[in-house]
């Protein structure tokens, strides 16, 4: 069967089908990226970058004559719509947890014409992910981790940096939130923060830098663990915030570090 009945010319609006993209050495396929993309850096020079998380350039992207438009979440619902009324072909994936990021790489390859790529690029993952949990499993104890992805008001952690956190050795402050898929079911009190006690503050405050002198001055917070042994790190919102291969590898390999060094420590 000839590939070219499968996509040639592809806009990914979020950046995790960018990256997905490249890992498979598929690029050439690509013909326009978001604006927030920075992974991998050749993208930004190479591709033009025809939308936001909740905008899109739709005469651009229409000059660009796509066969398929993908992208990421419900927010995403408005842009999908004006770009399916003007006959393009859109792919929306709602992914949220590790097994939906996995599955939503297979998904996409399959739907491009290369899904045995796609299962070599899950297999990689797979062996990290399962690396990094026996390594876990020889910790001497499990930190408590709260993880803020927005300040005001506090909002934690998504379902795949949940994942994640567990994954690497941590213990989720707020397991019941793990589940929820909406930021708005996700938004905490500094009461709450205060009452879990974390030992460790990680903040990705969601394309904004973290600022751990601000989280110090919250009124109680003096007396939370994480904060009298000053264990407040950042994961860029670009390593951990999308949920793709920038997560699955930059960003649990930063979430390794933070919870050796703070049982270390």
């Amino acid at each position: 069967m000839s590939t070219n009945r499968y996509p040639q010319r592809i806009v990914c609006l979020t950046e995790e089908g960018t990256e997905i993209l490249y890992a498979i050495g598929e690029q050439h396929r690509l013909v326009g990226i978001s604006g927030f993309t920075y992974r991998p850096p050749e993208a930004r020079k190479e591709k033009p970058k025809v939308s936001t998380f909740l905008d899109a350039k739709f005469e651009e992207i229409i000059n660009l004559r796509p066969d398929l438009v993908i992208g990421y979440s419900d927010l995403q619902a408005d842009i999908a719509a004006e770009l399916i009324r003007r006959g393009i072909n859109v792919f929306i994936f709602n992914h949220k947890t590790i097994d939906e990021i996995l599955n939503m790489i297979l998904q996409f390859t399959s739907l491009i014409g290369c899904q045995e790529k796609g299962l070599e690029l899950i297999k990689k993952y797979e062996i990290k992910l399962e690396n990094v949990k026996q390594q876990a499993s020889l910790l001497p104890y499990r930190p408590t981790v709260f993880f803020e992805e927005w300040d005001e008001p506090i909002i934690s952690g998504s379902a795949w940096v949940n994942d994640l956190i567990e994954i690497a050795g941590g213990k989720l402050a707020f397991p019941e939130l793990k589940n929820k898929a909406l930021a708005k079911d996700r938004i905490l009190l500094d009461e709450q923060v205060i009452e879990r006690d974390p030992e460790i503050i990680i903040g990705s405050w969601c394309g904004k830098m973290f600022k751990p002198e601000k989280v110090k001055q919250r009124l109680g917070f003096e007396n939370v663990k994480a904060v009298q042994q000053n264990h407040l790190y950042e994961i860029k919102s670009e390593l951990i915030l999308q949920p793709g291969p920038a997560a699955l590898t930059d960003g649990l390999d930063k979430l390794v570090k933070i919870i050796n060094f703070t049982i270390q420590s």
